[in-house]
């Protein structure tokens, strides 16, 4: 089966072209998708500029989200390979070795499997997955403070469950993952209705219906340089509101709060949204100040 590998890119054409360069030799990929998501810098510019034979740079005219953003890298993969492996990509994202790759995407080959990722390293925190939270815990996780003992006692997994080869999962990360295109298919693609955040826990809500797993190869090591283009491109109130935009649909949608858990959802997310801007507020007037 081929294989090829969809990577979206806004306004980060640095890190796109050092994963670009740092896989183009890799003869697993017969394609390398770049999906540019209406960057407002002059990255598809740049990017048309890099001549590599697997190389095919895309571009949307209006940035729906990530997950619109992997939706049509994706089929028009389909539509070159058709029935193919895909790996979906962050540009932040750091591969040591091709035949890593070639052991994630053996894993697909599992009847139950439906997703597999690799452990992630971010900003020296290892990210092997989590526990899709319902939505009274996914309110709570909107709490400063509280958010931490939240996902260290509900949502992360005990160490040792990471003991074997491979281990299960209720989500893998979206920052990087691989999936059959059949499965891609059959789940309907990545819902669009998010325009950033939570498409991971979507997609595993998805799979999980049609009894498919996630799960996480504990072998290989990929790095991320977690939100360096969201933190770049986002202001940060602006980023939490998408992020809480994206939570409360998907518990109302996928895990179907009741009234009681939306109000609470709305609740907690306001709270918190409140005091960030009166610290935001307080911190830029400081540094304006010195």
């Amino acid at each position: 089966m081929k294989n090829g590998i969809v990577i979206v890119n806004y306004n980060d054409f640095d890190s796109t072209k050092e994963l670009i360069e740092n896989i183009k030799s890799y003869s697993i990929f017969d394609r390398i998708i770049v999906v540019d998501n209406h960057s407002t810098d002059d990255s598809v510019k740049k990017l048309k500029k890099l001549k590599e034979p697997k190389l095919k740079i895309l571009e949307i005219k209006e940035n729906l989200g990530y997950a619109a953003a992997i939706n049509y890298g994706s089929k028009y993969l389909i539509k070159q390979l058709g029935s193919c492996n895909l790996i979906v990509s962050n540009p932040d994202i750091i591969i040591h070795k091709e035949e890593d790759i070639i052991e994630l995407l053996s894993l697909l080959k599992k009847k139950e499997v439906g997703v597999v990722g690799p452990t992630i390293l971010e900003n020296e925190i290892l990210n092997r997955g989590w526990k899709n939270p319902s939505p009274f815990l996914d309110a709570w996780m909107n709490l400063p403070y509280i958010h931490r003992w939240i996902r260290k006692k509900f949502i992360k997994y005990k160490e040792s469950h990471y003991q074997g080869d491979i281990s299960k999962v209720g989500v893998v990360s979206g920052c990087f993952f691989c999936i059959s295109s059949d499965t891609l298919e059959t789940i309907g693609y990545l819902d669009e209705n998010t325009f950033l955040y939570y498409e991971e826990n979507i997609l595993a809500k998805k799979l999980q219906n049609l009894g498919l797993s996630c799960i996480v190869d504990n072998n290989i090591l990929i790095i991320h340089n977690h939100s360096v283009t969201i933190d770049k491109n986002m202001k940060k109130i602006k980023k939490y509101k998408e992020q809480k935009k994206s939570q409360y649909y998907f518990q109302c949608t996928y895990q179907k709060a009741n009234w009681f858990e939306k109000l609470f959802l709305k609740a907690t997310s306001g709270v918190t949204q409140f005091l960030l801007s009166i610290y935001y507020f307080l911190l830029d007037r400081r540094n304006k100040q010195l």
